[in-house]
């Protein structure tokens, strides 16, 4: 299989769905690229590629039709920066010159309607006095509309910049005969096709703004990197530029300061701020040997920490990866527009034929049907139909993670509004995951407490399991050699000791082995009873002894599951516990008995889930993103919990940043939220168009309210989408 990689370029030169459309289109026909994806409202083309074509010939692909690619890394960001400004800036300069050339014509234009003949009036409508105010306005500002129209019409691809240099070049044409050649000279239209230049670059100008606002949760992101890092080098502090602090480096944060990158306490305590990014505002007490995130802020005490991670490898830098690359990604409901868009501006073109052939022959007035065919051209631009979707997005993932929801793609997003039927895992996901030894029970005469405990202290000093973990940590004493360890996911754990074979796990595993639980019931039921976890610890011979351990409900977890229910999302849960202690658990958290699954391996809560999907329910799977693995693939949307950088973002398609079940209903809520937004801008797009072609090719609609109307239309989507970061989530 050969090698792949996997580039960003921000595209220059996009004016609407069609060229985001076209760009792709061309990538994707390109030799070596395995999959491209364009999409206009970040400007960007993310290109997955075999590693036999370089970044020089994708922008050298983009640069053959017309715009232009920059490859999007650390090297090129400050040029991508400076050309982003300088764009705005060219922008909003041709603006104004367009306007102060237009103006005259359209005050002169007003006055003669209400009848004032000023001689100022009657000057401004001199056919050579407008050719001279409109001809630069036309050619010079608009020569990006013609530059446009040239390369879409080559690659057979039309787009909106075809419809205003038709539009705007029909009524500057028509102004030019009845001016100078021949035809009514008291009928001129430079000002109508200046306007519509200028009422479209207003339109971009203020698109562009807004577009940039949608990114606002990136930026932000962004700014809590900070700049500078106060390190401990051979027992001297030095300031130092954040990107110089090396793994390893002793980093020391006074009270009000931002910690630069991820590590670890190793002197003092405080009080640090984390909402920016888990979304939580209550801060976190961190003492020695807590971690701590870049990014975040402390608040009280001063404290040196270990730098563990650094650069791209810190959480921060990870959430803003992933809110670039949800951002970038496109939602299912999308591919609506997509479809559409591909055949809009052809069909536009038609419909601004049959207007022309039609008025002109019911009419007999050529005039006035090609005016009316160019309303229909100006108005029918499919700007906003590009922009509904992915602005909403774009907007929707960074609200998300502000509050500490990280989601993956649009697809995910869209998905999580239609979820009806939410798996849990127990523990770690309903529980805090740090089980705690509440009892220790010795079946064998041959065997005294501390003899027990070190025996099974041993074998579980050899696995990675939370249970095995506390039993550890419970017993704290001297540890014996354990030979041909083995360990079976979701049973136990065997192995040697002094040559004698042990074998250490749950209820079920034990039977397998042959021994039976049931002699000892009359003492474990009532441990059972309180929802506790045992694990049993055999010799070759004999049941040794019990192990009971309890894991406590988060306090979040009953409030979430009840918000669930609440919204009709029906909760189950899966674990691989013991019946009576996943009863008891679900007893607390508020999930019906019959939707408790117990004892249970990783692969049969995979198979859960497609049973659950067989009864047509749209199924997400919460875990810890590791043992839940198989589920959350499977899951039509799989949510990890997440904890300090142990996040697992790669296992699923959303990562809560702190482990609050309360986030789950969260999602649901802004997705249902964002994904009203875009039916929003989808039907206005589209009604938009379906309303205004007919009214402008009647000609109830001049050029000039039809230039407006379709300049304006894609600020009204982008304002609809800005809307969803008013949406309260707590």
């Amino acid at each position: 299989m050969s090698e792949k990689s996997i580039d960003t370029f921000v595209i220059t030169g996009m004016t609407c769905a069609n060229c985001s459309a076209r760009v792709e289109k061309e990538l994707n026909a390109t030799e070596g690229v395995i999959k491209a994806n364009v999409n206009l409202a970040t400007e960007k083309a993310t290109v997955e590629h075999e590693l036999t074509i370089d970044t020089d010939q994708l922008i050298q692909t983009v640069e053959g039709i017309g715009y232009g690619a920059i490859l999007y890394d650390d090297a090129h960001k400050a040029q991508i920066a400076k050309e982003q400004s300088d764009y705005e800036q060219k922008m909003k300069r041709q603006l104004i010159i367009s306007a102060l050339l237009t103006l005259p014509m359209v005050v002169g234009m007003i006055f003669m309607l209400v009848g004032n003949h000023h001689p100022f009036v009657m000057f401004m409508h001199k056919p050579w006095v407008q050719l001279l105010l409109a001809t630069p306005v036309q050619f010079v500002i608009g020569a990006r509309f013609y530059k446009g129209a040239y390369h879409s019409l080559k690659t057979k691809a039309p787009n909106m910049d075809v419809l205003v240099a038709l539009g705007t070049s029909a009524a500057y044409l028509l102004s030019v005969y009845n001016g100078f050649l021949g035809g009514n000279s008291s009928h001129l239209y430079f000002e109508s096709s200046a306007m519509i230049i200028t009422l479209i670059l207003l339109g971009k100008y203020l698109e562009h703004r807004a577009k940039n606002k949608t990114s606002d949760a990136i930026r932000q992101l962004m700014a809590l990197a900070g700049d500078e890092a106060v390190v401990i080098r051979d027992g001297h502090e030095q300031t130092i530029a954040i990107e110089e602090v090396k793994l390893g480096d002793r980093v020391k944060i006074i009270p009000g300061s931002r910690i630069p990158v991820d590590g670890k306490i190793v002197s003092g305590q405080s009080i640090v701020d984390e909402s920016m990014l888990t979304g939580e505002s209550v801060p976190v007490e961190k003492i020695v040997g807590s971690q701590v995130f870049g990014g975040t802020v402390n608040t009280t005490g001063m404290f040196v920490f270990e730098a563990e991670k650094i650069s791209k490898e810190t959480l921060l830098s990870k959430i803003i990866q992933m809110v670039e690359d949800a951002q970038g990604s496109k939602a299912p409901i999308q591919s609506i527009a997509d479809k559409m868009s591909t055949i809009f501006v052809p069909v536009v073109l038609i419909i601004a034929l049959v207007t022309l052939g039609v008025t002109a022959w019911l009419t007999k007035d050529i005039e006035r049907a090609l005016i009316n065919s160019v309303s229909v051209l100006v108005i029918a631009c499919p700007c906003a139909l590009g922009l509904a979707t992915p602005t909403a997005i774009m907007v929707g993932t960074g609200l998300g993670a502000k509050n500490g929801i990280l989601i993956k793609n649009g697809q995910a997003l869209e998905t999580a509004a239609s979820i009806d039927a939410l798996i849990f895992d127990k523990t770690g996901t309903l529980t805090k995951g740090t089980p705690a030894v509440t009892d220790v029970i010795v079946f064998s005469n041959d065997y005294d407490g501390l003899d027990f405990l070190q025996l099974a202290s041993s074998l579980e000093s050899h696995s990675e399991h939370p249970l095995a973990q506390a039993v550890v940590k419970h017993y704290q004493g001297g540890l014996v050699e354990v030979t041909d360890f083995e360990a079976n996911v979701g049973f136990g754990i065997s192995g040697k000791i002094s040559g004698q074979s042990y074998v250490m796990g749950n209820d079920k595993w034990m039977q397998a082995k042959g021994f039976e639980t049931e002699n000892f019931q009359s003492v474990m039921a009532p441990i059972e009873a309180l929802g506790k976890t045992v694990i049993y610890l055999a010799n070759e011979v004999e049941l040794v002894g019990a192990i009971a351990l309890a894991d406590e409900v988060k306090t979040t977890s009953v409030r979430a599951v009840q918000k669930l229910n609440h919204a009709q999302v029906a909760t189950y849960m899966l674990t691989g516990d013991n019946f009576a202690t996943a009863r008891h658990i679900a007893e607390q958290v508020g999930i019906p008995s019959d939707h408790v699954q117990a004892q249970v391996l990783p692969e049969d809560k995979a198979t859960y889930v497609t049973q659950l999907q067989a009864k047509e329910r749209q199924v997400a799977m919460v875990g810890d993103g590791i043992n839940d693995a198989p589920a959350l693939a499977l899951a039509d949307l799989g949510i990890a919990m997440g904890s300090g950088t142990d996040i697992a973002m790669e296992s699923a398609d959303v990562t809560i940043v702190k482990g609050d079940l309360n986030k789950v209903s969260q999602l649901i809520h802004l997705s249902q939220k964002t994904l009203k937004k875009i039916k929003q801008n989808l039907f206005w797009a589209f009604i938009y168009n379906i309303i205004g072609i007919p009214f402008a090719a009647i000609g109830w609609l001049n050029p000039i309210i039809a230039g407006a109307a379709m300049a304006f239309s894609s600020v009204c989507v982008l304002l609809n989408s800005l809307s969803i970061n008013h949406i309260k989530l707590k």
